[in-house]
Parts: structure tokens; sequence; C-alpha cells
């Protein structure tokens, strides 16, 4: 008799826990993807022999499985196998597009997969893009992203700063305002929020003082932080000045946390330069999960 209930327990749990909304990590490098163009280093030299061992530029689907909608976050210029995978490993449960899209800013690795829903190949219809003001009036306003505005391949829905947007019953998102170079349009993070579980995701910041909010206080108010881990330390550009391409060192966020041992099993680090050996090395990766810290992987599921 008790091992009925126990059953009829767990089959329960895991019917609820399939009907919860969740985030699946669809790509973990940065911009330039991995292997690096032009690279011969060690750092991507096997990557370019083995393909097994290459990486998507960063990208997420948030999913609700009650809704069957779900959103992508992030156009990167790895969209059609990111679509293709996300369509692969949910058996084609979903649409193939996503119910919208959501962009954080006008660098490449962020919005140039949007071209792939032109005329040139997929000639989608209203798909809905989702970004802050600057990042909309970019689209808008300067081709071939005008083109898919004109012709309605995409539908741009504009964000305001730190107002939350329903998506379903089960799933809100907040885009809220960092520092980075914004060059052409301003960079957002996302707040997500599935009733249960709240998610933070920051792919790019120049540095964390540079934010009017403490990145420790935010981690706090979320389950899963997916965080900027563009470099591990500022000795892997030794031919370019780190200053050009500032963001928040892998040893500088660990140090924001190092007596916050609460908070660091909540961080994920995302967004990794080719460089950085937590993209390509066990070793690194061990210490520093040793550190309690956490390294996002594609496939990986957060429910």
């Amino acid at each position: 008799m008790r091992v009925s209930l126990i059953l009829c327990f767990l089959i329960s749990l895991l019917s609820v826990n399939a009907q919860t909304p969740y985030i699946q990590i669809l790509g973990v490098a940065q911009d330039g993807g991995y292997p690096h163009i032009g690279c011969e280093k060690s750092c991507c030299a096997t990557a370019w022999q083995k393909s097994e061992l290459r990486q998507w530029v960063v990208s997420f689907a948030l999913v609700d499985p009650v809704s069957l909608k779900w959103w992508l976050f992030e156009a990167t210029p790895d969209i059609k196998e990111q679509l293709h995978y996300f369509n692969s490993i949910t058996e084609s449960r979903y649409n193939f597009l996503p119910s919208g899209i959501f962009v954080t800013h006008a660098h490449m690795g962020h919005y140039t997969g949007l071209m792939q829903l032109g005329r040139e190949a997929l000639g989608s219809k209203a798909v809905p893009v989702y970004a802050l003001d600057k990042m909309s009036k970019f689209l808008e306003s300067n081709g071939p992203w005008s083109q898919l505005v004109s012709l309605n391949n995409i539908s741009i829905h504009r964000l305001i700063s730190d107002q939350p947007l329903t998506l379903t019953s089960a799933v809100q998102v907040t885009a809220f305002i960092v520092p980075h170079r914004d060059e052409f349009s301003e960079t957002a993070g996302f707040k997500i929020d599935t009733g249960d579980r709240k998610y933070l995701f920051i792919p790019d910041i120049d540095k964390w003082e540079k934010w009017s909010k403490c990145i420790v206080d935010e981690v706090a108010l979320v389950d899963v932080a997916l965080v900027d881990a563009t470099f591990y330390t500022a000795t892997e550009l030794p031919n370019r000045s780190m200053a050009e391409v500032p963001h928040p060192l892998v040893v500088e966020t660990i140090k924001q946390f190092e007596d916050k041992n609460d908070l660091k099993k909540r961080i994920y680090f995302i967004h990794f330069n080719h460089t950085n050996p937590l993209l390509w090395s066990d070793v690194e990766k061990k210490v520093l999960k040793e550190k309690g810290f956490n390294v996002a992987e594609t496939g990986m599921i957060f429910r």
C-alpha cells in the first residue's frame, strides 16, 4: 500500500512538472560562436576538426507546455540550427516558429538571425519581435531589418523598461536596461517569472559596478541567473585592449559572490568568448563548480 502511494505521488509530480513552464538553453557562445572566425589557436583548433565540439551563440527557449507556446530569446547567427534543434528535441510538439522573439541589443550575436525570416529565406508572417525603444527604432530604420518590417515578416512590439509583459497566465517577462557598448541601441536584460520560478538573463553588460542595481541583490531575487561570462580573466586578448570590449570578468563575478554560498548555486555563466576556458576546458569547469557556481550548457533545462 505504501509503495503504491509513493508511486502515485511520483507519477502526479511528474505530470505536474510536465505542465510547468521551463527554459531550455539553445546556445552558450559569444557573438562570434565557437570555433571563432580566423582563430587557429589551441582554444579553437580542435573544434575546427570536430564538429561535435562547436557551440552556437547565446540563446534559449522559454516554453509553456499548457498553452503550447514558446518564445525565443535572441535571434543569433545560428538561428536556423537552433530552431531546428528545438523542433527536433520537442518532437514537433510546438510551432516551428516561436510565439515571439525577445532581443537584448544590436550587437551581431543577438539580432542578426532575424534576416533568416526574410523573403530570401523563410518568408515568415508577422513574427512578434520584442525589444526596447531604441532597438525597435533601429530595426525599423535600418536595412535589411526595415524590409522585414515593411514586408510584415516581423512585427515590432515595443517593451517598456521595468514594466512586466504578461505572455500567458503562467509566464511574465520584464525587460530592464543595463550599461553596455550602446552604439546602435540600448541593451536589455530580462527577468522571467513562471509563477514558481524566477529567472534573470544578462548576457552582456560592461561591468557590474556600472549598473544602477546590485547584482548580488538581483540574484537573490531569482532561482536561476544566466549572466555574462564573456571573459574569464583580463589576459585572454593579449593583442587587443580589453577596454574596447568591457565585460565583467568571471573572476570579478566570483569575487562578488565569494561569501554568498547560498547564491552561488543560482548562477549559471553563459556567453563565453572562444578564449574563455569555460567553453572548452573540463578542468576549468570542474574548478568553477567546486567553487559553487555553474556553467550553462546547450540543451540544459530549467524547470
